[in-house]
C-alpha cells in the first residue's frame, strides 16, 4: 500500500482563502453523514471535506484490496470522488451516504473489470522484491507474518470478484447484508450466499 493517502484534485478542495472557523468545523465533525450531505448539496464545501476525511481511508483500503495496485487504486479512488461530486444532486435523504458511496465504487470497479476482462496479474518479480526486504529485528517472525498475509491475499485473489467484494465489505467494513445488497444491486439472500461460499473457500485454503 502506498505510504501516503491519495488526495483529491485541487479544484475539489474547499477554497483555501476562507477564514478558519473552528466552531463550524467542530460542529460538522459531530454531524451524521445525512446532515453533512444535505449541507453539501446546499453549497457548504466544508461539509464535503468532512465527509471526505471520514470515509477516504476505508474506501481506499477497500479499493487497494480489490485491484492490488497502488497506482490503479489511486486512479479509481480519484474517479469515485469525482463521480460523487458530479452526482451529489442525485442523492436522496432516504439513502445512506455510505451505501450511496460504495454503490458508486461498485459501479466504477465493475467498469474496470469489464474493460480489463480479467484481474490484473501481480508483478512477476513480486516475490523477489519481498525477499530483498531486510528486517534486522526478527526475520523469522516477520517471514511468518508475511507468509500468513500472503496466503490470505492469495486466497482472496482466488475468489470470484463478486464473492471477494462481498467478503471485504462484510468483514473489513462491517456492513450489513442489506447495506451490501443495496451497494451491489443484489438481494439479501444473494449476498448471504456469496458470503457463505467465500468463507467456505477461505477455510479450505487457510485452515490446515
Amino acid at each position: 500500500m502506498h505510504a501516503c493517502q491519495p488526495t483529491l484534485f485541487p479544484d475539489i478542495a474547499a477554497p483555501r482563502n476562507l477564514p478558519a472557523m473552528p466552531d463550524i468545523a467542530s460542529q460538522q465533525a459531530s454531524l451524521g453523514d445525512d446532515a453533512l450531505m444535505q449541507a453539501w448539496v446546499a453549497g457548504d464545501a466544508r461539509a464535503f471535506e468532512t465527509l471526505y476525511r471520514r470515509h477516504r481511508d476505508k474506501l481506499y483500503r477497500f479499493l487497494l484490496r480489490q485491484v492490488r495496485s497502488g497506482a490503479l487504486a489511486d486512479e479509481i479512488f480519484q474517479d469515485i470522488w469525482q463521480r460523487v461530486i458530479a452526482a451529489r444532486a442525485d442523492w436522496r435523504p432516504e439513502a445512506l451516504f455510505t451505501t450511496w458511496l460504495y454503490r458508486i465504487a461498485h459501479n466504477r470497479l465493475a467498469d474496470h473489470w469489464r474493460a480489463a476482462q480479467h484481474r490484473p496479474p501481480a508483478p512477476e518479480d513480486a516475490d523477489l522484491r519481498t525477499a530483498r526486504i531486510i528486517d534486522p529485528d526478527s526475520p523469522e517472525r516477520r517471514f511468518s507474518e508475511f507468509e500468513q498475509r500472503r496466503q490470505l491475499q492469495l486466497a482472496l485473489e482466488a475468489l470470484p470478484v463478486e464473492q471477494r467484494e462481498v467478503l471485504l465489505l462484510r468483514l473489513e467494513h462491517e456492513l450489513t447484508l442489506e447495506e451490501i445488497g443495496a451497494m451491489t444491486g443484489v438481494g439479501r439472500e444473494t449476498v448471504k450466499s456469496r458470503l457463505r461460499y467465500a468463507m467456505d473457500k477461505l477455510r479450505t485454503v487457510l485452515v490446515p
